[in-house]
């Protein structure tokens, strides 16, 4: 399953050995984290557009590499194969020239792909309070770990399994429920301070 194709000449995506562990935000590939609602894609996009990079997403890239959708993938082969086919997928990604990620919800949950991204990107978390990504996911019917449930009860639980793990991202972002435009804005401020620790 999931044997993607490889529309881009494969580069390592890692700096060289007198480099800073983690370079400056061109230099390595920014993955977006966190939980579903919170405008990875949406924000993801815009911050491309800001740092003249390309934008890929994960979720996207899985569809086409298996032929169907996400949903279908839940439904036919159950998480655990969409989650290895994911980590093949996001893989092959970090191994491209350095570009914006939207990953997944539960992408950054999986311990070796979690270490991928930590590896050779800079992870970036999303994060908004519970009752701005309950009324962003309610105006959706397409996400497989919603249907037939209450979106609030789903996200408190997510957050309670996940967020230690987001918490390992090298950068968190609260968004709280601002514009994109101003989260793109909070993100590339966070990424001048990190990029300026990495350098000290």
């Amino acid at each position: 399953m999931l044997d993607p194709p490889r529309p881009d000449p494969p580069r390592p995506n890692s700096p060289s050995p007198d480099s800073p562990s983690l370079g400056p935000p061109r230099d390595r590939t920014i993955v977006l984290v966190g939980l579903m609602g919170v405008g990875k894609s949406s924000i993801g996009k815009r911050l491309a557009s800001a740092l003249n990079l390309p934008f890929r997403d994960a979720d996207t890239e899985i569809e086409a590499a298996a032929g169907r959708s996400i949903a279908d993938i839940f439904a036919e082969r159950g998480e655990a194969e969409f989650r290895d086919g994911e980590r093949r997928v996001i893989a092959r990604l970090l191994e491209q020239p350095p570009h914006v990620l939207a990953t997944g919800g539960g992408a950054f949950m999986q311990e070796q792909t979690r270490k991928l991204i930590l590896e050779r990107a800079v992870a970036i978390w999303l994060k908004a309070d519970l009752e701005v990504l309950a009324r962003r996911v309610s105006r959706k019917d397409t996400r497989p770990l919603l249907v037939g449930r209450d979106p609030m009860a789903v996200l408190t639980a997510q957050a309670e399994a996940r967020y230690p793990h987001y918490a390992e991202a090298h950068i968190t972002v609260d968004t709280g429920d601002a514009p994109h435009g101003a989260t793109v804005n909070a993100v590339l401020r966070a990424l001048e301070r990190h990029a300026r620790k990495a350098d000290a």
